[in-house]
C-alpha cells in the first residue's frame, strides 16, 4: 500500500474483504501448440531456496533469478503458498518471471492450485507463522487497532484479536482487488500445451468434456463475482469440488483398471497426456502412470511438510521427456503425438 493514511487504507480495504465485488479478467487462451520446449513444476508450498535450486537446474534463470529460458514455456502447477514460510518470495519471483519470459519471447503460465483458491476464499488453516509475518509492516500492531476500533463484527473482531501481525494485510493482498488477489484471479487452473494438459489436481469425468476454457472461465467466476456464494458452500463449487481440477486426487490413486476411463477423459480432452500435482509421490520422484499418460510432479519440494522430498522439474522437449532433479535427470516415458513413447513428436 503506497498511501499517504496505511492505516486507514488497510482498514478500508480490510471492511471490504468480503463485500465487494469484482470484475472477471478477460480470459486468455488456454492452448499453445508448437512450442518447443515445456518445463513443469510442481507444488511448492513456501520452499523458495528450493524452487531456486530447480529452475537453475533446468536452465531457466541465472544466479540473479533473472530469466534465461529464452521461448522456453514454464509451467508451475500451483500450490506455491501455505505449509511454508517463503511464499510470498515464491509468488514475487514468478511475477518476475513472467514479465521477463513473455520479453524473451518464452512464457511462464502460474496455474492456480487448490491453496491458492483456499486463500482467495479466506480458508486460512495452512497459513504458516513465517507467512503471516512477510506481511507484517511497522505499523501492523497500529492498524490492528484501528480495525478493531472500526468493525462492528464481534465474531470478525474475536478472529482479528487472536491472529498473528500480518493478517489484516495478507487478506488484504489476497482480495478481489489486493496485490497477489487481483493477480492470481487472472491465472487458469489449465493450459493445454502441445497436446498435453496442466492442471494442479486432474480432470475428472465429471469436467473432461467441458472443455479448457469453460473450466476456467467457471473456477474465475467461483473466485470473483460468485465468491460470495463459494464461501457460504465451497463444496459445492468447481474451486472446493472433490472431482473439480483442484482437488481431484484420482490420476494419481485409481488403480491401472482405470486405464480405459482415462482414455475417455483423454478423449473429451483431445489430448494425449496430463501433467498432474496435488498428490505428494513416493518416493518423492516424478512418476508416470498409465504409460506416461499420467505423470505426477508433486514431488514433495517442501521439507518442512514431506522430510524426504525433493525439487524436480519435467522437461519435454524434442521428442523427449526428461526428470530434472538437482543433482541427476532421468528419462520420462511419454505418448508422442503419434503414440509412440516420446514426450513430444
Amino acid at each position: 500500500m503506497r498511501c499517504a493514511n496505511v492505516p486507514a487504507a488497510l482498514v478500508a480495504s480490510a471492511l471490504l474483504f468480503v463485500a465487494r465485488p469484482a470484475a472477471i479478467a478477460d480470459k486468455s487462451s488456454c492452448e499453445w501448440d508448437g512450442i518447443d520446449r515445456v518445463v513443469a513444476i510442481g507444488d511448492v508450498h513456501g520452499a523458495y531456496d528450493r524452487f531456486v535450486q530447480i529452475l537453475k537446474a533446468a536452465g531457466l534463470i541465472n544466479d540473479a533469478t533473472h530469466w534465461i529460458g529464452g521461448s522456453t514455456h514454464l509451467v508451475q502447477l500451483g500450490d506455491v503458498v501455505d505449509r511454508g514460510d517463503d511464499s510470498r518470495k515464491v509468488l514475487d519471483l514468478l511475477r518476475q518471471l513472467e514479465r521477463e519470459a513473455q520479453a524473451a519471447g518464452g512464457r511462464v503460465h502460474a496455474l492456480l492450485g487448490n491453496h491458492e483458491a483456499m486463500r482467495m476464499i479466506g480458508d486460512l488453516r495452512f497459513v504458516t507463522a513465517g507467512e503471516y509475518a512477510a506481511f507484517e509492516r511497522a505499523d501492523s500492531e497500529s492498524v490492528r487497532n484501528a480495525y478493531l476500533n472500526s468493525t462492528s463484527s464481534a465474531i470478525d473482531r474475536d478472529q482479528v484479536q487472536k491472529m498473528p501481525l500480518g493478517f489484516l494485510e495478507m487478506r488484504v493482498a489476497f482480495g478481489r482487488d489486493g496485490e497477489y488477489g487481483r493477480w492470481l484471479r487472472q491465472h487458469p487452473a489449465m493450459v493445454k500445451i502441445n497436446g498435453i494438459v496442466f492442471v494442479h489436481g486432474g480432470i475428472s469425468a465429471a469436467f473432461a468434456a467441458i472443455g479448457c476454457e469453460a473450466i476456467n472461465d467457471r473456477l474465475r467466476r467461483d473466485l470473483t463475482t460468485d465468491l460470495d456464494k463459494t464461501r457460504a458452500a465451497p463444496l459445492a463449487s468447481l474451486a472446493g469440488r472433490a472431482d473439480g481440477p483442484l482437488w481431484y486426487r484420482g490420476l494419481a490413486q485409481e488403480p491401472d483398471a482405470f486405464a480405459p476411463q482415462l482414455d475417455d477423459i483423454l478423449t473429451k480432452l483431445r489430448a494425449r497426456a496430463i501433467v498432474v500435482a496435488h498428490t505428494v509421490t513416493t518416493p518423492g520422484k516424478v512418476t508416470a502412470r498409465f504409460g506416461g499418460r499420467v505423470v505426477q510432479m508433486d514431488t514433495g519440494m517442501q521439507p518442512a511438510y514431506v522430510p524426504d522430498g525433493s525439487a524436480a522439474a519435467l522437461d519435454i522437449r524434442a521428442g523427449e521427456a526428461t526428470a530434472i532433479y538437482v543433482d541427476r535427470r532421468e528419462p520420462i516415458s511419454m505418448p508422442g503425438r503419434s503414440g509412440s513413447s516420446n514426450g513430444d513428436r
